[in-house]
């Protein structure tokens, strides 16, 4: 559904299931912000799509939908290959396609 859309399509329609997902839970947008320990303005903007990653989570806590972050962003393992590269070390960040700079033999003459 989600593959062909713009990312303010996408956060739209994470606002409106907030929506719906606190209108199922019968709270108004002040007790879920209250319960979720955010302000109003906070779940406003969530419900609008235009929202931060904490308030959004804090918003899922208070309505017990965590377990929807499994679907939402499943934990990914290494790969069998990065693994291989690594030898045992735990991997923190990515190399990219970044080019080497090369530094100059020349020393300054201060």
């Amino acid at each position: 559904m989600f593959s062909a859309a713009t990312p303010h399509a996408i956060a739209t329609e994470l606002g409106d299931r907030i929506k719906v997902a606190r209108l199922n839970a019968d709270l108004t947008q002040k007790e879920l912000a209250q319960k979720a320990g955010i302000s109003l303005k906070a779940v406003t903007n969530s419900e609008k799509g235009k929202s931060t990653l904490e308030s959004i989570v804090a918003i899922l806590v208070a309505l017990e939908l965590t377990e929807q972050l499994n679907s939402f962003i499943p934990k990914q393992g290494i790969s069998p290959v990065q693994l291989a590269k690594l030898q045992g070390k735990e991997r923190k960040r990515a190399t990219g396609t970044s080019k080497t700079i090369t530094k100059s033999k020349v020393t300054p003459s201060w």
